[in-house]
């Protein structure tokens, strides 16, 4: 198993060497496209940090608070669909049959078609996640490097989550348009303090839009230094992961080729 999942991860490296180096490429689009990730992220930061100190919503919740919470949910993103970027366009790629080039690929055919493409916006988001925890939360080690651990768990539920809403094309046509708002839906709650919510809404949020595995858990373990919380947070990602992966086999099995003939180096 340890065998696997290490020649796994050394997948997900040489995918990343040569999705960057092809982004490289075109040096120019690459650099703009994060940048303007990074600076509309950066707006978002200021307009939510002077609302809750303006109007006190929440008490107890400071400009670092805010941030943190944007950080963790940027970061997350962003390395989420900088490794697994053709995640993002699942649904269209089932719906094309376009599928059928990586079907010829050795190993579980999910990983190939995931890590296939890389987001130029998303590396903006990352950035823009870890360059705001460092200036504006000013962390010390451990609550960095519990940063960086819940990083890397948002980022598996961001993809686990893009699999999961890009698999109904399986079931329904072309899901492309479904799946987008529900991702964008995701991404919405997640930026807003989970404490905002109660209720019934707050069991949405635990379960068919799972924010609060996104900003509410992950947050609430940085500001406490819990790791209750980030075992909560992983847990989540994990389970949404698996769900995703059973989803996409049980459509693969409705999948019908387009017929396409294509090469891959």
């Amino acid at each position: 198993m340890w065998n696997k999942l290490f020649n796994y991860l050394g997948l997900a490296v040489a995918y990343f060497g040569f999705n960057f180096k092809a982004q490289l490429e075109y040096r120019t689009a690459f650099v703009s496209q994060s940048f303007a990730m990074f600076l509309n992220d950066c707006i978002w930061l200021v307009y939510f940090i002077m609302f809750f100190d303006r109007f006190n919503v929440l008490k107890g919740w400071h400009a670092e608070d805010v941030a943190t919470l944007w950080a963790v949910t940027a970061a997350g993103f962003g390395i989420g669909h900088s490794l697994f970027g053709n995640s993002l366009g699942l649904a269209r790629i089932i719906a094309n049959g376009d599928l059928d080039g990586w079907l010829l690929y050795p190993r579980a055919l999910l990983p190939h078609v995931v890590l296939g493409k890389m987001s130029a916006s998303s590396f903006g988001d990352a950035i823009f996640g870890y360059v705001v925890y460092l200036v504006v939360v000013k962390p010390d080690l451990p609550h960095f490097l519990l940063f960086t651990a819940l990083t890397c768990s948002v980022a598996l539920l961001f993809l686990g989550f893009s699999v999961l809403t890009g698999s109904l094309s399986f079931f329904i046509g072309n899901g492309d348009s479904l799946s987008e708002g529900w991702r964008n839906a995701l991404i919405a709650f997640s930026t807003y303090p989970m404490d905002l919510f109660d209720g019934k809404t707050k069991l949405l949020l635990l379960t068919i839009i799972p924010a609060a595995y996104v900003s509410g858990f992950p947050v609430e373990a940085l500001r406490k230094l819990s790791l209750l919380h980030a075992a909560y947070s992983l847990l989540g990602a994990l389970a949404v992961v698996a769900t995703a992966a059973i989803v996409f086999h049980l459509g693969l099995r409705r999948y019908e080729s387009g017929n396409m003939v294509a090469m891959r180096g």
